[in-house]
């Protein structure tokens, strides 16, 4: 399917918002909209021909599995976020879809020859890999520190910016884009400790659950409070 720029929700906030109408219309020649199932893999570790792309709508998670099949999260991706390994001869981790998601894609060479031709393109990307790396660590850095109210807290606080439409306040209602399992298995936590610190977050007026995932943000700046960390 060709790509729509006009109607993209994310062509203010994505790396391509820094091209004009003209070069982003040239781009977009060479792209075509994917979607993806929940647990389905956009590109795996070892792939040659893996695509690049930029996530619409929906959630990815980056995951690595050591030999005996065990899962670590290294990144999730949210609305705007680019994947791929650009000048990489094959993919180094999987790319998996946590809910469905629908996203720009383009052979490697493409985006390659796009970054050659436009500089400030180039500039972005190199801009959001600085972004994504940071995020990563932060990701990284929760698993390791902190009690489990606080990390989980943090996690949350993370999920409603990324689900929120504004950089100034996060979202007041979402989905959790991973499961409970993957949940603790990010924050090196039991699954039983992660539904246990979520009714611990509900009853102190923090957050209210809502369905399955659905997680309703009572209290952002006791929830900021409870995870111990300035959080932006």
């Amino acid at each position: 399917m060709n790509l729509a720029c006009a109607e993209c929700p994310v062509r203010d906030s994505a790396a391509c918002a820094v091209l004009s109408e003209e070069e982003r219309d040239a781009l977009a020649a060479a792209g075509r909209t994917r979607v993806l199932e929940a647990g389905e893999m956009l590109f795996a570790a070892g792939d040659e021909d893996a695509a690049c792309a930029t996530l619409v709508s929906g959630a990815l998670k980056v995951a690595a599995f050591d030999a005996e099949g065990n899962e670590q999260i290294l990144a999730l991706v949210h609305p705007s976020g680019f994947v791929g390994e650009l000048f990489a001869p094959f993919a180094h981790h999987d790319v998996i879809a946590l809910t469905e998601s629908r996203l720009c894609t383009f052979a490697r060479p493409d985006i390659e020859r796009a970054l050659e031709d436009y500089p400030a393109l180039a500039r972005a990307l190199l801009r959001r890999s600085q972004e994504d790396l940071l995020a990563s660590r932060g990701l990284m850095e929760l698993a390791g520190h902190g009690k489990a109210e606080a990390r989980l807290a943090a996690l949350i606080y993370d999920f409603a910016s990324a689900a929120s439409k504004s950089s100034c306040h996060p979202a007041q209602n979402f989905e959790l884009p991973l499961t409970r399992g993957e949940i603790a298995n990010m924050l090196s936590l039991t699954i039983e400790t992660v539904s246990r610190k979520l009714g611990q977050l509900e009853k102190m007026g923090a957050i209210k659950r809502t369905g399955k995932r659905g997680i309703e943000l009572v209290d952002p700046a006791m929830l900021q409070d409870i995870s111990g960390r300035v959080l932006v």
